[in-house]
Protein backbone atom coordinates (compact mmCIF):
# COMPACT_ATOMS: atom_id res chain seq x y z
CA UNK A 1 0.00 0.00 0.00
CA UNK A 2 1.42 3.38 -1.01
CA UNK A 3 0.89 6.54 1.01
CA UNK A 4 -0.71 9.31 -1.04
CA UNK A 5 0.48 12.26 1.05
CA UNK A 6 3.80 13.41 2.42
CA UNK A 7 2.58 16.36 4.45
CA UNK A 8 1.29 14.75 7.63
CA UNK A 9 1.97 16.61 10.87
CA UNK A 10 2.19 15.72 14.52
CA UNK A 11 -1.48 16.68 14.87
CA UNK A 12 -2.40 14.06 12.22
CA UNK A 13 -0.36 11.47 14.12
CA UNK A 14 -2.15 12.29 17.37
CA UNK A 15 -5.52 12.00 15.61
CA UNK A 16 -4.93 8.37 14.59
CA UNK A 17 -7.29 5.90 16.29
CA UNK A 18 -6.11 4.01 19.37
CA UNK A 19 -6.04 0.74 17.43
CA UNK A 20 -3.81 2.11 14.64
CA UNK A 21 -0.56 0.22 13.99
CA UNK A 22 2.66 1.52 15.58
CA UNK A 23 3.87 4.33 13.32
CA UNK A 24 6.54 6.97 13.25
CA UNK A 25 6.18 10.27 11.42
CA UNK A 26 9.27 11.05 9.34
CA UNK A 27 9.40 14.17 7.23
CA UNK A 28 5.61 14.22 6.85
CA UNK A 29 5.37 10.52 5.94
CA UNK A 30 3.66 7.99 8.22
CA UNK A 31 5.88 4.92 8.48
CA UNK A 32 4.55 1.71 9.98
CA UNK A 33 7.27 0.20 12.15
CA UNK A 34 7.72 -3.58 12.08
CA UNK A 35 6.79 -5.59 15.14
CA UNK A 36 9.86 -6.14 17.31
CA UNK A 37 11.17 -9.65 17.96
CA UNK A 38 10.92 -11.36 21.31
CA UNK A 39 14.68 -10.91 21.84
CA UNK A 40 14.40 -7.18 21.10
CA UNK A 41 11.52 -6.80 23.54
CA UNK A 42 13.34 -8.77 26.24
CA UNK A 43 16.37 -6.47 26.01
CA UNK A 44 14.08 -3.43 26.00
CA UNK A 45 12.14 -4.59 29.06
CA UNK A 46 15.25 -5.59 31.00
CA UNK A 47 16.93 -2.25 30.25
CA UNK A 48 13.78 -0.33 31.20
CA UNK A 49 13.66 -2.21 34.51
CA UNK A 50 17.38 -1.65 35.15
CA UNK A 51 17.05 2.09 34.47
CA UNK A 52 13.87 2.29 36.56
CA UNK A 53 15.65 0.68 39.50
CA UNK A 54 18.95 2.58 39.18
CA UNK A 55 18.19 6.07 37.86
CA UNK A 56 18.11 8.93 40.36
CA UNK A 57 14.67 10.24 41.43
CA UNK A 58 14.75 13.19 39.01
CA UNK A 59 14.81 10.79 36.00
CA UNK A 60 12.22 8.25 34.84
CA UNK A 61 12.50 5.37 32.36
CA UNK A 62 9.87 4.76 29.66
CA UNK A 63 9.37 2.48 26.65
CA UNK A 64 7.97 3.17 23.18
CA UNK A 65 6.81 6.71 23.93
CA UNK A 66 6.63 9.19 21.07
CA UNK A 67 9.29 11.85 20.74
CA UNK A 68 8.47 15.04 18.81
CA UNK A 69 11.49 16.03 16.74
CA UNK A 70 9.72 18.63 14.56
CA UNK A 71 6.22 19.54 13.35
CA UNK A 72 6.37 16.62 10.88
CA UNK A 73 8.72 14.12 12.53
CA UNK A 74 8.10 11.92 15.57
CA UNK A 75 10.08 8.84 16.56
CA UNK A 76 9.61 6.17 19.22
CA UNK A 77 12.86 5.24 20.94
CA UNK A 78 12.81 1.69 22.32
CA UNK A 79 13.69 3.01 25.78
CA UNK A 80 14.21 6.53 27.02
CA UNK A 81 15.06 8.37 30.19
CA UNK A 82 13.07 11.54 30.77
CA UNK A 83 12.86 14.24 33.40
CA UNK A 84 10.56 13.31 36.28
CA UNK A 85 8.35 16.40 35.95
CA UNK A 86 6.77 15.29 32.66
CA UNK A 87 3.01 14.69 33.01
CA UNK A 88 2.16 10.97 32.90
CA UNK A 89 -0.75 11.58 30.49
CA UNK A 90 1.61 12.66 27.70
CA UNK A 91 2.17 10.21 24.85
CA UNK A 92 4.63 12.37 22.92
CA UNK A 93 7.59 14.04 24.61
CA UNK A 94 9.68 17.01 23.54
CA UNK A 95 13.46 16.68 23.10
CA UNK A 96 14.04 18.90 26.14
CA UNK A 97 12.11 16.35 28.26
CA UNK A 98 14.46 13.53 27.24
CA UNK A 99 17.93 12.89 28.67
CA UNK A 100 18.70 9.53 27.03
CA UNK A 101 17.26 7.80 23.95
CA UNK A 102 18.01 4.11 23.34
CA UNK A 103 17.63 2.11 20.14
CA UNK A 104 17.94 -1.66 20.04
CA UNK A 105 19.09 -2.57 16.54
CA UNK A 106 16.83 -4.98 14.66
CA UNK A 107 17.53 -6.61 11.29
CA UNK A 108 14.64 -4.78 9.59
CA UNK A 109 15.57 -1.34 10.94
CA UNK A 110 19.37 -1.61 11.06
CA UNK A 111 20.16 1.51 8.99
CA UNK A 112 17.50 3.61 10.69
CA UNK A 113 18.61 2.58 14.21
CA UNK A 114 22.33 3.07 13.48
CA UNK A 115 22.23 6.23 11.36
CA UNK A 116 18.92 8.07 10.93
CA UNK A 117 17.64 8.08 14.50
CA UNK A 118 20.93 9.01 16.20
CA UNK A 119 21.35 11.88 13.76
CA UNK A 120 17.81 13.11 14.43
CA UNK A 121 18.18 12.77 18.20
CA UNK A 122 21.49 14.65 18.22
CA UNK A 123 20.13 17.39 15.95
CA UNK A 124 17.23 17.88 18.38
CA UNK A 125 19.63 18.24 21.34
CA UNK A 126 19.03 15.00 23.27
CA UNK A 127 22.21 14.79 25.36
CA UNK A 128 22.74 11.01 25.42
CA UNK A 129 22.10 8.11 23.04
CA UNK A 130 22.69 4.38 23.43
CA UNK A 131 22.70 1.87 20.60
CA UNK A 132 22.35 -1.78 21.55
CA UNK A 133 23.30 -4.52 19.12
CA UNK A 134 21.55 -7.83 19.77
CA UNK A 135 23.76 -10.74 18.77
CA UNK A 136 25.79 -10.66 20.87
CA UNK A 137 24.37 -7.95 23.13
CA UNK A 138 26.74 -5.00 22.98
CA UNK A 139 26.05 -1.49 24.27
CA UNK A 140 27.42 1.65 22.61
CA UNK A 141 27.02 4.82 24.73
CA UNK A 142 27.22 8.26 23.11
CA UNK A 143 27.04 11.83 24.34
CA UNK A 144 26.34 14.89 22.25
CA UNK A 145 29.59 16.55 21.31
CA UNK A 146 30.92 19.69 19.72
CA UNK A 147 31.44 18.02 16.34
CA UNK A 148 29.14 19.45 13.68
CA UNK A 149 27.65 17.47 10.81
CA UNK A 150 27.38 18.52 7.16
CA UNK A 151 24.03 20.21 7.80
CA UNK A 152 25.35 22.20 10.77
CA UNK A 153 23.79 19.91 13.40
CA UNK A 154 25.67 18.58 16.41
CA UNK A 155 26.63 14.90 16.44
CA UNK A 156 27.17 12.19 19.04
CA UNK A 157 30.59 11.04 20.22
CA UNK A 158 31.17 7.51 21.46
CA UNK A 159 32.10 7.58 25.16
CA UNK A 160 31.96 3.86 26.06
CA UNK A 161 31.07 0.49 24.63
CA UNK A 162 31.14 -3.05 25.82
CA UNK A 163 29.63 -6.50 25.98
CA UNK A 164 30.51 -7.04 29.65
CA UNK A 165 29.93 -3.81 31.56
CA UNK A 166 29.20 -0.17 30.73
CA UNK A 167 30.52 2.40 33.19
CA UNK A 168 29.51 6.05 32.80
CA UNK A 169 29.29 9.18 34.92
CA UNK A 170 26.55 10.74 32.76
CA UNK A 171 23.57 11.07 32.72
CA UNK A 172 24.13 9.57 36.19
CA UNK A 173 26.70 7.21 37.74
CA UNK A 174 26.13 3.99 35.80
CA UNK A 175 27.70 0.58 36.17
CA UNK A 176 25.54 -1.63 33.97
CA UNK A 177 26.49 -5.31 33.74
CA UNK A 178 25.40 -6.13 30.19
CA UNK A 179 24.39 -9.63 31.39
CA UNK A 180 21.54 -7.93 33.28
CA UNK A 181 19.93 -6.83 30.01
CA UNK A 182 20.78 -9.98 28.05
CA UNK A 183 17.93 -12.47 27.61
Amino acid sequence: MRQQRADYTLEDLLALPDDAPRVELVGGVLQVTPSPTLGHQNISSMLWLWLRNNAPPHLRAAQAVGLRLSHNTSRQPDVLLHRAGVASVRSILRPEDVVLAVEIVSPGTRRIDRFAKPGEYAASGIPFFWRIEQEPVHVYAYRIGDRVGPGGERQYELVADGADVIELTEPFDIKLPVAEITP
